[in-house]
């Protein structure tokens, strides 16, 4: 049998390391181009949510002469969540997973993990209707939108590469280092490959990426970025108590409900959110989000509710963000 071993971007602190990743039978979302036109492209979306992972699988992760051992779930996803004490300079390091077999052959892969630079800062972002021009707000359009436009016809917002790439560098004096990076989304592991070549392809900062569970058919294609978000919530919390000592910039939108998570995140850490940026992505905005900011900048967290990044940019100068 054919493995297939997918990893993401993980990330480390002074105490604890964690990467994540999926095992398939066969082919991984990422064997599926990207660039193609017309029926091809579509053709490859849609393959990318005709995958089968494989659960119970034996997987090692190999990272500066230690080694630990897990198995894969239900769905193929697999974490290590392993303590990790060692001196480690910033930046990205590599690591490498080995998918064990019975018959002693097996795959291994290499991904990247982050040790964030010192700074005061972190970004958490939504992905669609926040930097990648999606139409979230109508299903059909949406669906369409993904299926018919390749990665090279995809778009981004005016102005927003030059306000994350801002955020990115505020606050740090030298050329290597950055601000911490994480993109959040409703959408689901399949899309993964899409997100990492676009947000490559339009120059913003490299991110730490973590979605939505990864689907399996096309019934649930039809399904992509609906249902639940609470996921999203948790995904926050995570970042925000595994780097406690940051304050976070939030960015989302108005198309789904990203204002309701952001809300309940100032709630539960009132000392870590230092601004919250809401894209308008109607042609008016809409009365519900404005109140909820407007509680939320009751609680100290100063709020942009912008239909253009060129907005947000003047507000993160006003607030010498950047």
């Amino acid at each position: 049998m054919k493995l297939d071993l997918k990893l993401y971007r993980g990330y480390v602190n002074d105490q604890e390391l964690v990467v994540f990743g999926h095992l398939f039978k066969s082919w991984a979302p990422d064997k599926y181009r990207l660039d193609r036109k017309g029926i091809k492209h579509t053709s490859a979306i849609i393959h990318k949510f005709r995958i089968k992972p494989l659960s119970n699988y034996e997987l090692h992760l190999c990272f500066k002469g230690k080694e630990w051992k897990t198995k894969t779930m239900e769905d193929g996803y697999f974490r290590f969540t392993v303590p990790f004490e060692e001196e480690l300079e910033s930046g990205w390091h590599q690591y490498e997973v080995v998918a064990k077999m019975e018959d002693k052959f097996g795959i291994i892969e290499k991904g990247e993990l982050l040790k964030p630079y010192d700074s005061q800062l972190g970004i958490i972002s939504d992905i669609d209707d926040t930097f990648l021009i999606s139409h979230s707000n109508s299903f059909f359009k949406k669906l369409y939108v993904m299926l018919s436009k390749n990665v090279n016809r995809r778009k981004v917002f005016d102005d927003v590469v030059d306000h994350y790439k801002a955020l990115s560098k505020a606050g740090q004096d030298s050329e290597e280092s950055s601000n911490s990076f994480f993109f959040v989304s409703s959408s689901e592991w399949n899309l993964y490959d899409f997100i990492v070549e676009f947000a490559d392809m339009h120059d913003l900062p490299k991110a730490v990426i973590k979605l939505k569970k990864i689907k399996t058919g096309i019934s649930d294609f039809i399904k992509t970025g609906r249902g639940n978000h609470d996921h999203k919530f948790q995904k926050v919390k995570d970042i925000i108590s595994f780097y406690p000592n940051l304050e976070y910039v939030l960015l989302g939108d108005d198309s789904q409900q990203d204002v309701h998570i952001y809300e309940r995140i100032c709630k539960t850490y009132p000392a870590n959110v230092k601004s919250i940026y809401i894209r308008q992505t109607g042609k008016e905005q809409k009365e519900e989000v404005s109140e909820i900011l407007n509680n939320i900048e009751s609680l100290d967290v100063s709020t942009c509710y912008f239909k253009d990044s060129e907005q947000a940019i003047k507000h993160s100068k006003k607030l010498e963000i950047i």
